[in-house]
């Protein structure tokens, strides 16, 4: 779009003088020409009609042509560099990638449960053996504090994928000792039960309105406080104690749940993963289901 315009004294276009003169110029619609008045129309602004009109007869000396070009200055959000979550494509990429590593992890748990539970050799030589079950809480924390704080080894292939899987082990060996001291009808019903809960959560993250994000740092003090009541316990034998630290064990792990599968997807929500950090959020959940199957197992079986 072009429009010329006349100006009837000498502008010093290196001062910014000349910027009234585009504020001017660029005004929808109806283009003026020299001979004829410049006007917008009531709709561009509030106050009505603004009309600018221009004697006929101008020296040639004193006359400039203003180009308004259509070219759109960016904004500052286009400046800014977008999310990677503000990709769709990524997004659902990132999503499969974590729910296909939560599935193989959930798998390989599984089975290795199902050895425990059902192989009475095993189940005998566990019970029989505690030091196996107390060795495998350092090495569990271990390799979860490699994966959690270096970020370069959890992003490198496929140093990754072995300590993730090192990992699922080892858990699967602590929830099949576990599993031993219940009954096979206890473990089915708590099995079912995290199961329900973890789909129920999911969706509830994916359509929820609330931000479980921002919880991030009131659900740390409350699980420091949790983790105090169970040493406690350790001490303190009693039977309703015991039921309310498995069910605040409960409510507390599936609020993490939810507030992991919302940091997962991103979007509006405060805090998000980087999608290259699949080994990380599939870890999270991971850790949360995990947790909720052992809290609900004690739960069923008090």
């Amino acid at each position: 779009m072009k429009i010329d315009m006349e100006v009837s004294d000498p502008v010093d276009f290196s001062s910014g003088d000349h910027q009234h003169l585009v504020n001017k110029a660029a005004i929808k619609g109806n283009p003026g020409r020299l001979d004829q008045p410049f006007t917008t129309s009531s709709g561009d602004s509030p106050q009505g009609a603004i009309k600018y009109s221009y004697p006929r007869s101008r020296d040639g000396t004193n006359t400039y042509a203003v180009q308004i070009s259509e070219d759109v200055t960016p904004s500052s959000e286009n400046i800014i560099q977008s999310s990677p979550f503000e990709t769709t494509s990524i997004r659902r990429g990132f999503i499969v990638k974590v729910f296909v590593v939560l599935s193989v992890q959930l798998f390989i748990t599984a089975a290795i449960i199902s050895i425990f539970v059902f192989c009475k050799a095993v189940r005998k030589w566990v019970i029989a053996t505690p030091e196996f079950l107390y060795a495998l809480f350092p090495a569990i924390l271990i390799v979860m504090i490699i994966l959690a704080c270096c970020r370069d080894i959890r992003r490198q292939v496929p140093m990754n994928y072995i300590l993730l899987t090192f990992f699922t082990i080892l858990e699967g060996l602590l929830l099949g000792s576990i599993s031993v001291f219940y009954r096979v009808e206890e473990i089915l019903w708590a099995i079912g039960a995290t199961t329900v809960v973890t789909l129920v959560l999911t969706l509830f993250a994916l359509q929820t309105k609330w931000d479980f994000t921002l919880l991030n740092g009131v659900m740390f003090v409350f699980t420091t406080v949790l983790l105090i009541y169970g040493i406690i316990l350790l001490v303190v034998q009693s039977y309703w104690l015991h039921l309310v630290y498995s069910a605040l064990g409960t409510l507390f792990f599936s609020m993490y749940l939810v507030m992991d599968v919302q940091m997962m997807v991103g979007g509006h929500y405060h805090y998000v993963i980087d999608p290259e950090e699949y080994i990380f959020a599939a870890l999270n959940i991971y850790v949360d289901i995990i947790n909720l199957f052992v809290f609900i197992l004690d739960l069923i079986g008090r």
